[in-house]
């Protein structure tokens, strides 16, 4: 057996081409779909990460807003500026690119967000819509696997998901998503004894935790579906996921690559949440998950 690849390019480029089409289709009832992202400093990564956001919007014929500040920046002038833009119905969506400087509280900045402009589905209260199912914009990395895992026509309804890791952007919410598509999920982290137990016993993997070759040959069970969102450098510094590929894509019956998986369904996602903002906004059929 050799795993069938979960093309994440290519689902991607269908994604955005539809994305296109839906926010022409709304750019002539006068609304056009506007994102703002807000860098703070000069970090490297942030900025490569920033500008490729802002590119993918051009490129969706949304409108985009960049701003960029200092480090100095004080916490009180960044939250003015969130609610200047909460306030503007030209943008649909609000993107704080992390990290921030020490001095400025991430989780001041998520809270000051607009929930019907947190296409990022970072806030208490988008993650209090996705715990009791309402409709509501989802963070963008694990909303993403649901359509790569959608993508394959692979039911998740009572299936053994297994989630390595807990984060609040990722971790968690997977699990929740997986839930909601009445998917049996156990979430894994770094207190977990005997990992591989749970593993051998799952249908689906999605592994990300941040930590190379976490997910091994004989971790997994023949024919499991198994997502990659890990982004690491090995040994040479070519980037590689959380999962073994070359041991995995032996034994997994579907399986995302790093690079080329996960990764560039995040911005496709953000686009997505943005223009599901936008349409709200217009007053058509509201925002939600799985739409």
């Amino acid at each position: 057996m050799t795993a069938r690849l979960i093309d994440g390019n290519a689902l991607s480029r269908q994604m955005r081409a539809e994305i296109a089409q839906r926010a022409a289709a709304l750019g002539q009832g006068g609304t056009r779909p506007g994102l703002a992202v807000i860098l703070v400093g000069d970090d490297p990564a942030s900025q490569v990460y920033v500008r490729n956001k802002v590119k993918a919007c051009g490129e969706a014929g949304f409108h985009s807003v960049l701003e960029k500040y200092e480090a100095t920046l004080t916490e009180a002038e960044l939250l003015s500026r969130i609610e200047a833009l909460n306030d503007d119905p030209a943008i649909h969506g609000i993107l704080v690119q992390m990290p921030l400087p020490k001095h400025i509280d991430p989780q001041k900045v998520i809270a000051t967000i607009s929930t019907r402009k947190d296409v990022d589905g970072y806030s208490v209260q988008s993650a209090g819509e996705l715990l009791a199912g309402l409709p509501g914009l989802r963070p963008c990395t694990p909303y993403g696997c649901m359509k790569l895992i959608e993508s394959i026509g692979y039911d998740l309804r009572g299936k053994h998901a297994v989630v390595i890791g807990r984060s609040n952007t990722v971790g968690k919410p997977m699990a929740l998503l997986l839930l909601q598509a009445n998917a049996t999920v156990t979430v894994c982290h770094s207190a977990t004894p005997d990992l591989a137990r749970h593993t051998r016993e799952a249908d689906v993997i999605v592994a990300a935790v941040g930590r190379r070759n976490t997910v091994t040959r004989e971790m997994v069970k023949p024919g499991a579906v198994v997502i990659d969102v890990g982004m690491n450098r090995d040994d040479e510094g070519k980037l590689c996921g959380d999962v073994d590929f070359d041991g995995v894509s032996p034994v997994a019956g579907a399986l995302t690559p790093v690079p080329g998986g996960v990764g560039p369904m995040t911005i496709t996602m953000l686009l997505f949440n943005t223009l599901e903002a936008a349409e709200a906004a217009a007053g058509q059929p509201g925002v939600g998950a799985g739409k």
